[in-house]
């Protein structure tokens, strides 16, 4: 039985858009249009972090915050050091699910300051592996 994402919301405010949806560290990953958008988390360590992460990067977050005053850096991918290009809505803001509306229809539109094109996984040959032992 596949765990139920958490925020399952979200899958019909992004409707009609061809999504995938695949586990990555412990979450659920969504992706669209060929770019990773969103990442939902809910879990009982580091609550800090549960919520609606926003794949974007730091160039957009000043822009991202007029339009999202709730967003605020994904901590947990820093240690808590520094600002991450990951944003998110944390599922305690107090305007959670309108924020995450609309950043649902920024995706929607194809708001390109929301979205990452995901880096090529590169495999190692045998003769690399066995080369680093």
């Amino acid at each position: 039985m596949k765990k139920k994402i958490p925020f399952e919301f979200i899958l019909d405010y992004l409707h009609p858009l061809e999504l995938t949806i695949k586990p990555m560290f412990g979450c659920h990953a969504i992706y669209a249009n060929g770019k990773i958008q969103l990442i939902v988390r809910k879990k009982d360590d580091h609550s800090d972090a549960n919520g609606v992460w926003i794949a974007t990067g730091k160039e957009h977050h000043e822009s991202l915050k007029q339009e999202l005053p709730s967003m605020q850096s994904v901590y947990i991918l820093s240690d808590g050091k520094r600002e991450t290009g990951w944003q998110m809505i944390h599922e305690d803001a107090y305007d959670f699910e309108e924020a995450v509306t609309m950043v649902c229809q920024m995706i929607l539109s194809g708001d390109e300051r929301i979205g990452k094109i995901p880096k090529k996984k590169i495999r190692k040959s045998k003769s690399e592996i066995r080369n680093t032992k």
